[in-house]
């Protein structure tokens, strides 16, 4: 098994990235927010996991043990291959993923892409204790802006970039409070209004 790779980082895109380890590029899928660590040229470290198939064999990368481990235990859940496993950790970090399956919260595991009510319930029942309880404090509450809730659409397409939800809803509302002191009659359409909470973000996909 190749639990983890450490090497000069050759190449990072927006799903996967390659370590030079020994002279062989090892090439993993991972979360943005793990992605968003790695700096072509620099040195990198990472925990990994194969998936064996008969057709392919794949690694995945993780930022630290605790996201390994959470993705191992989505795997045993009845439905969950290791893509929408990766999926969920992209939108969720494992502290956030234990207090939804703990608190039966089947909207917030429904923000995951591919996942519907059905796939959310059989992951909370399937997973039940075996994350452990949240070993962190509760995200703060997302502010709301002045006009009220953040755009829910450039919401809804950070958090599918990787972000949390919590962090995605501080962002454009930050860049709708900007916009209004500048140009408070011309409200951002949606694209602009996304690009802009990219740029908000230091651009690219993180947690």
């Amino acid at each position: 098994m190749i639990a983890s790779l450490r090497g000069t980082v050759i190449d990072v895109s927006l799903a996967a990235a390659t370590i030079e380890v020994g002279g062989v590029g090892m090439s993993f899928q991972a979360t943005p927010a793990t992605l968003a660590g790695l700096r072509v040229g620099e040195e990198g470290f990472v925990h990994t996991e194969l998936i064996v198939r008969e057709d392919a064999l794949t690694l995945y990368g993780f930022a630290d043990v605790d996201e390994r481990r959470c993705f191992q235990v989505l795997l045993g859940a009845k439905g969950v291959g290791a893509k929408l496993a990766l999926a969920i950790l992209a939108v969720h970090t494992p502290d956030s993923l234990r207090r939804a399956v703990a608190g039966n919260d089947v909207a917030a595991l429904k923000r995951v892409p591919g996942l519907g009510p059905k796939g959310a319930q059989r992951v909370i029942i399937d997973v039940g204790d075996k994350l452990g309880p949240p070993t962190g404090a509760p995200p703060e509450p997302a502010p709301v802006g002045a006009a009220g809730e953040p755009n829910p659409d450039v919401v809804a397409a950070l958090i599918q970039l990787g972000w949390n939800e919590a962090t995605a809803a501080r962002a454009v509302v930050a860049v709708e409070a900007d916009h209004a002191e500048t140009a408070p009659d011309a409200p951002l359409p949606v694209p602009e209004l996304l690009r802009a909470a990219l740029r908000h973000l230091g651009g690219g996909a993180r947690g």
